[in-house]
């Protein structure tokens, strides 16, 4: 039985197709090479989606960029804290008396170190001064009292004079020569000789004996002119002399649990040591100044004034006079600031600190 075998539809006959295809080799290569054209674009562009996806880009495009060692952080202002700024030094003036001690943190500084302390202790008490006992409504940062060198103290009240007891004659004592001494020799040149000195009672330096009493109260040289002491006017009692200007205390009941001197938290600085120089002749200059005048402002006022210093130690501005005293007060007080001329050049690390001026503020109280 015979069948006829004819080609598909869908296939050309052998004798119809291209001559590099009929070749089974080269029809792998073409293929091969077809689907590389194909598949590495799509896989490119795939792994392009991937890396792009990863990094937050849903575009699917891929850009290459080059990465350095460097790297910033951007923050939202928001999100900017900025630390508290610390509270401003103050200089305190601190007690010559109390012994030198550096205190552990402070924000104090002055003329010397030290550390808080105070005679009779406050239970709990953390302060960073001495407790005082004064006014309430200025805010001093002194805590000892006294009189500059300098400044004229006021003097004391002479002591009441005594008229003196007549005393009863002293009883004379017996003064005898000083002893000499007696020498015995014997024959014998073996033998050896003696000094005897016979001792007498009440040796003094006279040529010759003094009768008198042996055993009476030896009271040498008594004279009954010397005042006597009353009890009802005793003498003034004697001013240790501080050297520190006088005092105007404010109320601080808190104080210190330290046992000790009077003293303040205080750490030593040129600055420190500059100002109370500075602050003694001001004060010694004012106390001049009203002692030498006629007139004197109402007793409880007071005087601000507000002055630049210059790191020359010059006054270059008084900045504002204010002050319930008067023009005669105010005048003293300016005086008292300008009239000694400079106070000294700034010291190398003032000026680095400071700059080259500083402004000023002083209180000046009648009492």
């Amino acid at each position: 039985m015979n069948q006829l075998l004819e080609p598909k539809a869908s296939e050309p006959p052998p004798g119809d197709r291209p001559r590099f295809w009929q070749d089974e080799n080269t029809q792998s290569i073409i293929v091969g090479l077809i689907l590389t054209f194909i598949i590495w674009p799509l896989l490119v562009l795939g792994f392009s989606w991937a890396i792009g996806h990863l990094h937050g880009k849903d575009d699917g495009k891929f850009i290459a960029k080059a990465h350095g060692r460097q790297f910033n952080i951007q923050l939202a202002p928001q999100e900017l804290k900025q630390p508290p700024k610390p509270p401003p030094n103050r200089f305190v003036e601190t007690n010559p008396d109390a012994p030198e001690n550096i205190p552990d943190q402070t924000r104090n500084f002055a003329a010397k170190n030290q550390q808080a302390a105070q005679g009779k202790p406050t239970p709990n008490g953390h302060s960073d001064h001495a407790a005082t006992q004064g006014r309430k409504d200025i805010n001093s940062t002194q805590i000892v009292d006294g009189h500059l060198n300098n400044a004229k103290p006021a003097p004391s009240a002479p002591p009441v004079p005594v008229p003196a007891k007549p005393s009863q004659a002293t009883p004379r004592l017996e003064q005898n020569p000083l002893t000499g001494f007696e020498k015995s020799d014997g024959e014998a040149k073996d033998a050896f000789a003696t000094n005897v000195a016979k001792i007498a009672e009440n040796n003094k330096n006279v040529p010759q004996k003094i009768e008198g009493l042996k055993n009476t109260p030896l009271i040498e040289n008594a004279d009954s002119s010397v005042p006597q002491i009353d009890p009802k006017h005793p003498m003034p009692r004697q001013r240790l002399d501080q050297n520190v200007r006088p005092a105007i205390f404010s109320d601080n009941p808190v104080g210190t649990s330290n046992i000790g001197i009077a003293g303040w938290d205080a750490r030593w600085s040129n600055y420190g040591e500059y100002l109370q120089r500075l602050i003694d002749t001001v004060q010694a200059e004012w106390d001049n100044l009203l002692n030498n005048s006629n007139a004197s402002p109402p007793s409880g006022t007071h005087v601000l004034v507000t002055f630049l210093l210059n790191s020359d130690g010059n006054v270059s501005k008084i900045v504002k006079v204010d002050g319930n005293a008067g023009d005669l007060g105010q005048k003293y007080c300016v005086s008292a600031i300008t009239d000694r001329g400079t106070y000294g050049k700034w010291t190398a690390d003032m000026v680095a600190m400071m700059g080259s001026e500083q402004e000023l503020t002083f209180t000046f109280y009648y009492q």
